[in-house]
């Protein structure tokens, strides 16, 4: 393969020179990094990078290839890819194509042979940050480049219509509103016997209360929060009427419904080390992470709920439980599918609010 420069051209003025692989082109977006050693696959396919170019601070990515079955959407949301190194000659019984194949089909940018550490640290030091991605530098607009902000995230990644997935061992009806679900949620519920009901992002309250579910789980998604405001409307008509279980964005939309307030991170929590401590026991668990946004810690008590869980690196708000609304959610993925597996039980505690359990 020939190797083309390519340039990573930063909004603060520092660029970075690299190589081009999968497919061509220029394009902007929010750079962010991510700290998984594995779960590319999970990074490319989640839905909550929606206008985000990803940056994976481990070294060498693409050893056991893409594997279609470990997608968990369809479709990338991916804005470019950047590694330190690939590999294009993956070793895995379950491998498909190679990553670069994988970037190319799906009309995705790659750089590699860039110093991803180096970035990491400015944007460890500025914050996050828009970047564009050029074969040329000096046409870069940077008036452009600042003002390039991701909107119409959910719209964009929500299903555009209604699905089920059933369970083998059906015991329980929930409806998941998908702001950006990833499969392994439906996966996790179908394996504790729930048929699930996945609805677009902008379902009204009364249509999914019609459906008489069990329960009702808030899916993961990208964006800034705040700009859901016809979604958390609906949610405040929901509440209390039904067992909610809320991941991620479904998180913070639930507490913005109840009076909570978001803010933006300065870097935000992408990977799959994250410890998370539980206020109630004290028990700390890692766990996989992908956000930038998080519920102000001092807002939760216009909630009338309870913080659960925080970030035991910096105190953030990872969960908020609504013991009078039947009502709870976490920050962090206990769904994750590459792992880290330690919070899977809190889809339990769901099953057991649902009236499982027993």
């Amino acid at each position: 393969m020939m190797d083309n420069k390519i340039y990573i051209c930063l909004a603060n003025g520092d660029i970075f020179e690299g190589k081009s692989f999968g497919a061509k082109g220029e394009v902007t977006g929010e750079l962010v990094f991510t700290t998984g050693m594995g779960g590319y696959i999970e990074t490319l396919t989640d839905p909550s990078y929606f206008g985000q170019i990803v940056m994976q601070t481990f070294p060498l990515i693409g050893n056991y290839g893409f594997i279609d079955d470990d997608m968990e959407c369809e479709k990338s949301a991916v804005k470019a890819y950047i590694v330190r190194e690939y590999c294009d000659a993956p070793s895995n019984f379950r491998c498909g194509k190679t990553l670069e194949q994988y970037l190319t089909e799906n009309n995705i940018v790659g750089v590699y042979d860039v110093d991803t550490r180096e970035i990491t640290k400015t944007i460890r030091e500025y914050g996050v940050m828009n970047a564009v991605i050029t074969t040329n530098p000096s046409t870069v607009d940077m008036d452009k480049l600042k003002a390039y902000k991701v909107e119409n995230a959910v719209k964009s990644v929500s299903s555009q219509k209604p699905y089920m997935s059933g369970s083998n061992e059906h015991k329980f009806n929930v409806v998941l509103i998908d702001y950006g679900t990833k499969k392994n949620i439906v996966r996790e519920l179908n394996k504790r016997g729930c048929n699930v009901a996945v609805v677009p992002y902008n379902t009204k309250a009364d249509d999914i209360l019609s459906l008489d579910p069990d329960g009702i789980m808030l899916s993961n998604g990208p964006g800034d929060p705040e700009e859901n405001v016809e979604a958390i409307e609906e949610l405040k008509k929901l509440v209390g009427k039904k067992p909610i279980f809320a991941i991620c964005l479904g998180h913070q939309l639930l507490a913005l419904s109840q009076g909570a307030e978001t803010s933006k991170l300065k870097y935000g929590h992408r990977g799959v080390n994250q410890p998370v401590k539980n206020l109630e026991t004290g028990r700390t668990y890692i766990s996989s992470q992908n956000h930038g946004y998080a519920v102000e810690n001092d807002t939760v008590e216009k909630t009338g709920g309870k913080i659960s869980y925080i970030n035991a690196n910096d105190s953030t708000c990872e969960g908020i439980d609504y013991p009078d609304k039947k009502a709870f959610s976490v920050q962090f993925h206990p769904e994750a599918c590459s792992g880290p597996h330690d919070t899977r039980f809190i889809f339990d505690k769901f099953i057991a609010m649902m009236g499982g359990n027993e």
